[in-house]
């Protein structure tokens, strides 16, 4: 698997589930990331990720099932588990009328940590410029920086994110994906869940398909929509005056020769090549779309 280290997996779960007094939230679901990998968490609204990383995290105890981060066996809070964790969830918890700096200091003192290099933080997330700054005066994208900024602030060897890059502008998304990016490349294990599939399909080593508590599909987005997507080609050429356009199935027998006769003698104005998206792949297995 490219970027990841197949040693020891970082997270280990083992059919887990949850209830809500009658609904089945989690439902026996089981799956591991290895360190250095990024792995895409993705269902729609109610699906069951948020639930599954309360259990992960410790916020929420499973009720069968077994959970183990870095080795260490997971049931609730777990100290040795929460020093190697950075956590970032689409709720702010941030402190608005201390600055970036403030902020970033008093998370530091949370796990022990006396002289945490505030600069060097501020510095990853393009941030250096405002950490004098009260998080009051802060955009969207930057309270969202800071947040990322703030579950590194430990050093963690795995890393939950809950939609890191909702709802912000290309640059700060751009920004945030790369920084998850060099965590992996660094050996942090991610798990990263996201309404976003097509920042899953950049980002992720691995996507896991959830809803209604159960898994619908584990594997790398490329086999996935080679699996169960339908490529083609558009191609649209010019014959004299007289334009027109042919939409050929890649995955039919014969895909080649009708595409060679397409191109024959013809002007080629256009060729698009068109695969199944993540989300398609999702909507055929589920019946639901991923809002």
């Amino acid at each position: 698997m490219t970027g990841t280290n197949n040693g020891a997996m970082a997270i280990d779960v083992s059919a887990i589930s949850y209830s809500y007094g009658a609904i089945k939230a989690v439902d026996g679901i089981s799956f591991s990331v290895a360190r250095g990998e990024i792995f895409g968490f993705l269902g729609p609204n109610g699906a069951g990720k948020s639930t599954t990383i309360k259990m992960l995290i410790g916020h929420l105890v499973p009720e069968s099932g077994t959970i183990r981060i870095l080795g260490v066996p997971v049931r609730g809070h777990t100290p040795e588990v929460q020093q190697r964790i950075g956590v970032s969830f689409e709720e702010k918890n941030l402190y608005m009328q201390l600055s970036g700096a403030e902020n970033l200091r008093f998370f530091a003192s949370l796990f022990g940590i006396r002289r945490p290099d505030i600069r060097s933080l501020l510095e990853r997330v393009d941030l250096a410029t405002r950490g004098n700054d009260r998080v009051a005066t802060y955009s969207k994208g930057m309270r969202q920086r800071l947040m990322i900024a703030r579950a590194l602030v430990n050093e963690p060897e795995v890393l939950f994110l809950d939609e890191p890059t909702d709802g912000l502008d290309p640059v700060s998304a751009r920004a945030i994906r790369a920084i998850i990016r060099e965590c992996a490349e660094a050996g942090t294990a991610v798990l990263l869940t996201t309404h976003d599939m097509n920042e899953a399909d950049q980002l992720s080593h691995r996507v896991a398909f959830i809803n209604e508590g159960v898994f619908h599909a584990i594997d790398t987005p490329e086999n996935l929509k080679l699996k169960h997507g339908r490529r083609s080609v558009t191609v649209r050429t010019r014959n004299g005056e007289q334009a027109s356009e042919l939409r050929i199935p890649l995955d039919d027998d014969g895909a080649g020769e009708r595409l060679a006769a397409a191109l024959g003698g013809r002007d080629v104005l256009t060729i698009h090549t068109e695969e199944a998206t993540l989300e398609d792949i999702f909507v055929t297995m589920t019946g639901r779309g991923l809002e």
